[in-house]
């Protein structure tokens, strides 16, 4: 089952919503009370809901990524939560914004408007990346669309211009079109100068985001748009939006990713509610490379925020 779901993000923007799979059914005895569905009614309950919609969770992929990257991780969500993942503006199936509408403000506001048309608040925001920033911004700002906050490998400290200067030059190392999807994962899993080691897994990530034009495989996003979405936030620092974060927050990284062990351990200390996961063996795609040792790096946190009042 997968299900797309149009939702109106900010400036009117088209943007896709994705289920991958069905949310249970619950009872109200089980049911979050901040999450009934009072529409659901049936006169031999004497109008109380028979069932009730499980918690929420909003799923927010990184910089090039799309919905899609987080259907092995909704569908596991979906056990137990109605489960979500947004193609952000510029991404995936969503609409392409104008120049000087890939600024912060406009992709917070997109995920607090699927928040708010989903009805999936207050929900636990998982974010990877670009994603993972977005997320703790609108926790700082929404708190009450919040109840928890999943960052994967994002680092709070400014990048600055060299960062964004090597992201230009990579772009235009890439060797494009590409004839095939399998020298897509070669190049990606194998050839890119920024792979230290063969990485399949990062080879399937970007083979995810390609699509067949005419003269070959080409990305769903224009390289041009994710460096103006980049720009917007690597020349800055994000630790002040973090200490403002209220919600209980966990902070994973993958031991050989972008966020270092140092600036994890201090972005925990910054965070009011915050916690620190690990996963062994995995880089920057943490949910990619080792999808098990990630799920089971979040669940105790989940679990958790999903129990307390």
């Amino acid at each position: 089952m997968v299900r797309r779901i149009e939702v109106t993000g900010a400036g009117g923007l088209r943007l896709a919503a994705w289920e991958f799979a069905e949310a249970p059914k619950i009872v109200p005895s089980q049911a979050d009370p901040s999450q009934a569905d009072s529409s659901r009614t049936d006169p031999a309950t004497n109008g109380l809901s028979r069932t009730s919609s499980p918690p929420g969770v909003l799923l927010l992929h990184g910089l090039m990524g799309r919905a899609s990257h987080w259907a092995s991780t909704a569908r596991w969500l979906s056990e137990r939560h109605r489960a979500v993942a947004l193609d952000q503006r510029g991404h995936g199936q969503s609409d392409k914004a104008s120049e000087a509408e890939y600024t912060r403000e406009a992709y917070i506001e997109d995920a607090e408007a699927a928040l708010e048309q989903l009805g999936l608040g207050p929900a636990v925001l998982i974010g990877h990346a670009m994603g993972a920033l977005t997320a703790w911004q609108l926790a700082a700002k929404r708190p009450d669309l919040v109840r928890g906050l999943i960052i994967c490998d994002m680092r709070a400290s400014a990048l600055g211009a060299a960062s964004q200067r090597e992201w230009e030059d990579w772009f235009k190392a890439w060797p494009m079109p590409f004839a095939t999807l399998a020298d897509v994962r070669k190049w990606f899993g194998e050839d890119d100068p920024w792979v230290e080691r063969p990485n399949p897994s990062r080879g399937e990530f970007y083979a995810e985001v390609m699509h067949e034009s005419a003269d070959g495989w080409r990305p769903v996003f224009e390289p041009e748009e994710m460096l103006k979405s980049r720009q917007t936030w690597v020349y800055d620092a994000h630790w002040e939006e973090l200490a403002q974060v209220q919600c209980p927050a966990l902070v994973v990284r993958g031991l050989d990713g972008e966020l270092g062990r140092a600036e994890s351990q201090e972005m925990v200390r910054v965070l009011p509610n915050g916690q620190y996961a690990e996963v062994a063996d995995a880089g920057h795609l943490v949910h990619y490379d080792q999808p098990e040792a990630w799920r089971a790096a979040i669940e105790p946190f989940l679990d958790g925020v999903f129990t307390s009042r």
